[in-house]
């Protein structure tokens, strides 16, 4: 331990934020730009995968439910690295640290697009999780300690739309991609952007002193029960609704797991003097409330982003490239709004600007919450349109929110901490979700089971006109009866997952409403004014 006070200066130097009045070079600007470029490819390659899962799955040989894990490898990964990326900023710097994981990104990202079969492909993504995940705190740590706080709100408007836009446009871009070249090209695509932040990176920022030392004062022990805890959890929230929950002893030991690795994390950053990320600012009042609201976006952000694509591939049967179509319309009015309300945020209590956007976000989930079988692009558009103003007010805010009153040297953490709990958040949200949607859906056909029977009229005319239909296209009575009665089958299930995603868009848009409730214990909050660096 004696050396980590011998070091901590110059570790945390990077983190010192600039004075409020400075000018800020076009240097420094290239480096924020570049990191909210990573970010943006980062939280892309979360979602990137759905709209192609069934072409790399038979690619692969490889099954719906084995296909999970392509997704669920790389959230583990991600969420593991996460906490660790302060840490490891100290180490190696932040020049060093961001140019090394984007080359080993860029790489993994490869590697997947020549997976051979499926396990290579899940090790693939587990390692592209590793080294991408870090790409997300980084781009809000590069706002918090390169940028004037008069300059903040931007940056922090430009981190807001990485992390709306990105759930969003994953499915388009994937579909598009795929359609047009071929799944491998998903992978591909992050060698683009992925160059353009190296060479950001490389040309804004100045290299800084190694601190390998520091790894071997590491809290390895904390580091060790926090990748079992958070690993743990994200698996049982990945898989239990596959699994059928606690029915399974997978589940179970992934479950005890998670809350082994969880406590264990929690004590051992208590008792320890340096931890790799201060746990201690959960006990600030507003950085809790901020966390509570990430977590609760993350579950309405990557919740719709799963509940829309599903419902318009299932019952309207739109190919990807049409989902694509109808999913942009959350994502590209957001980059015309986002200038708009970091402005206002530095004159109107964040709270009220939150308050909005949280109404106008879980308005539109209500909206779609009244879909039928014929609901699609025209119907949907208004929802899309009201969701993509909504969701900057949160997410801007909550980022300020989350930074008030943060020490320079805790922004590592800080921005570790909010952006690991909207992850686990969006897990949860689809975890919770896929349950609601199997559970909504067998409730919702044994009703109409009991008021679509053989002695109900409307039933009998039905299936009589069917038959008849069947009859007249050269089928044989029976054969033609029995196409009838698989027909009214077919119906009723439609029926019932269109109410099921009604039900789950319902239950999103109460999570959203209901977390008003608990932004008003945060204090009053304007865009960082001398913010982020000190306590107000």
């Amino acid at each position: 331990m004696a050396s980590t006070t011998h070091d901590t200066p110059a570790a945390l130097k990077p983190f010192a934020p600039p004075a409020p009045g400075e000018k800020v070079s076009a240097r420094t600007w290239m480096a924020v730009a570049a990191g909210m470029l990573g970010a943006f490819m980062a939280v892309l390659d979360i979602q990137i995968t759905n709209s192609s899962l069934k072409d790399i799955l038979g690619t692969l040989s490889a099954t719906q439910e084995e296909g999970s894990w392509i997704a669920t490898a790389y959230l583990v990964a991600e969420i593991i690295i996460i906490p660790m990326t302060g840490l490891m900023t100290r180490v190696f710097g932040m020049r060093a640290y961001m140019i090394g994981t984007t080359s080993l990104f860029l790489l993994c990202s490869t590697l997947c697009g020549f997976a051979w079969n499926l396990p290579s492909m899940i090790v693939f993504r587990m390692m592209q999780g590793f080294t991408g995940g870090a790409l997300i705190p980084m781009a809000m740590t590069l706002v918090m300690a390169k940028l004037p706080a008069t300059k903040r709100a931007t940056g922090m408007a430009i981190f807001g739309l990485t992390a709306t836009l990105a759930p969003s446009m994953g499915p388009t871009f994937g579909g598009y991609l795929s359609e047009l070249y071929g799944w491998p090209s998903i992978f591909y695509i992050n060698w683009g952007p992925g160059l353009l932040l190296i060479a950001g990176i490389a040309l804004g920022l100045d290299k800084e002193k190694r601190q390998l030392n520091l790894l071997y004062n590491a809290d390895w022990l904390g580091i060790a029960f926090m990748a079992v805890g958070l690993g743990s959890l994200t698996i049982f929230l990945e898989e239990g609704n596959s699994k059928d929950w606690f029915e399974s002893s997978f589940i179970i030991t992934f479950a005890a797991l998670a809350i082994i690795g969880l406590l264990g994390w929690a004590v051992t950053g208590a008792l320890r003097k340096q931890p790799f990320v201060n746990l201690g600012l959960y006990g600030q009042r507003n950085f809790f409330a901020a966390t509570a609201l990430s977590m609760a976006m993350g579950m309405g952000l990557y919740g719709s982003s799963f509940l829309l694509p599903l419902y318009l591939g299932q019952i309207a049967g739109y190919s990807p490239m049409q989902i694509g179509e109808v999913i942009m319309w959350a994502g590209l009015p957001q980059l015309f709004i986002m200038p708009f309300v970091a402005k206002l945020s530095s004159k109107v209590d964040n709270r009220i600007l939150c308050t909005f956007g949280l109404l106008l976000f879980g308005g539109s989930c209500f909206m779609n919450a009244y879909m039928d079988a014929t609901t699609g692009y025209d119907q949907l558009l208004l929802s899309q349109i009201v969701r993509a103003l909504g969701q900057p007010f949160v997410m801007l805010t909550l980022s300020n929110f989350a930074m008030n009153g943060i020490q320079p040297k805790d922004m590592p953490s800080a921005s570790s901490l909010i952006n690991m709990t909207r992850n686990l958040g969006g897990s949860i949200g689809i975890a919770l979700l896929a349950t609601a949607l199997t559970s909504r859906e067998h409730f919702h056909s044994q009703r109409l089971g009991e008021s679509v029977t053989g002695f109900a009229a409307a039933t009998q005319e039905r299936l009589a006109a069917l038959t008849q239909s069947f009859l007249s296209r050269g089928f044989d009575s029976a054969t033609a009866g029995d196409m009838a009665l698989k027909a009214i089958d077919g119906i009723v299930r439609r029926e019932a997952y269109v109410m099921a995603y009604n039900d789950g868009f319902f239950l999103v848009g109460a999570v959203l409403f209901g977390c008003i409730g608990v932004l008003w214990f945060s204090d009053k909050v304007k865009a960082p004014s001398g913010g982020g660096g000190g306590a107000h």
